[in-house]
C-alpha cells in the first residue's frame, strides 16, 4: 500500500480532508471525460458513415460524368472538347474556418463564396448536350469532393482528441484515483490507530489515578 499512496502526505485530519476533496474532483473529472470521450466517438463514427456514403456517391457520379465526357469526345472530337474546357470560368474561392465540437476545434471549409450552379461558357452551336452534362456532373463532383475533404479533416481532428481523452481517462482511472483511494485509506488507518492508542493511554492514566485514590 505504501507504494500506491501519494508522496509527501501526512496522516493528519487536514490532509485527509484535502485527499477526500481531490478524490471527489478526480471522480467528477473522470465521469466528465468519459462522457466527452463517448460523445466524440459517437460523432466520429457518424462522420465516418457520412464520409463512406459520400465516397460511394462520388464514385458513382464519376462513372456518369466520364461517360458523358467520352460521348462528347466521340461527337465533337477530343480537340474540340479540350478547347471548350479552357473556357470554363472560376467558381469562386473556398474559405477555411473552425467549428467547435465538445471543445475540439475542427477545420471547416466554407463554400458560401462558390457559385451554386454553373452555366456553359461556350457556344451551344459548336458543342453538344453531352458536353453540358459532363460539365454539370464534374461541377457537382467538385462540390462533393470539397465536402469529403471537410469530413476527412473532421475525422482526423476527432481521432486525435479521442486518443487524448482516452489517455486522460486511463490516467485518472488507473493511476490517480487508485492512489487517492489508497492514500485516504492509509490516513484513515493511521488516525484510527492513533485514536485507539490515545484511548488506551487515557484508560491507563485513569486506572493509575483511581488506584492512587
Amino acid at each position: 500500500m505504501a507504494e500506491q499512496i501519494i508522496e509527501g502526505v501526512s496522516p493528519t485530519r487536514m490532509d485527509l480532508l484535502d485527499i477526500r476533496k481531490k478524490l471527489i474532483l478526480a471522480k467528477k473529472g473522470h465521469k466528465l471525460l468519459e462522457e466527452k470521450r463517448d460523445a466524440l466517438v459517437e460523432r466520429f463514427f457518424d462522420i465516418i458513415d457520412k464520409k463512406n456514403q459520400l465516397s460511394k456517391d462520388i464514385g458513382e457520379e464519376f462513372k456518369e460524368a466520364f461517360l458523358s465526357l467520352i460521348q462528347a469526345q466521340m461527337i465533337l472530337g477530343e480537340s474540340k472538347v479540350e478547347e471548350s474546357s479552357f473556357l470554363t470560368e472560376s467558381i469562386g474561392e473556398i474559405l477555411f474556418e473552425e467549428d467547435n465540437i465538445m471543445g475540439v476545434k475542427i477545420p471547416n471549409i466554407n463554400t458560401q463564396n462558390l457559385k451554386t450552379e454553373i452555366k456553359p461558357s461556350y457556344g451551344f452551336f459548336e458543342t453538344c448536350s453531352k458536353l453540358d452534362d459532363a460539365q454539370v456532373s464534374f461541377y457537382n463532383i467538385l462540390m462533393k469532393l470539397i465536402q469529403l475533404a471537410d469530413l476527412e479533416a473532421g475525422i482526423k481532428s476527432l481521432a486525435v482528441e479521442i486518443e487524448k481523452t482516452k489517455r486522460r481517462v486511463n490516467v485518472l482511472e488507473n493511476v490517480l484515483i487508485p492512489k487517492l483511494v489508497a492514500t485516504r485509506k492509509y490516513i484513515e488507518m493511521q488516525l484510527e490507530e492513533r485514536e485507539r492508542e490515545d484511548f488506551l493511554r487515557r484508560k491507563r492514566i485513569k486506572a493509575i489515578l483511581e488506584s492512587k485514590k
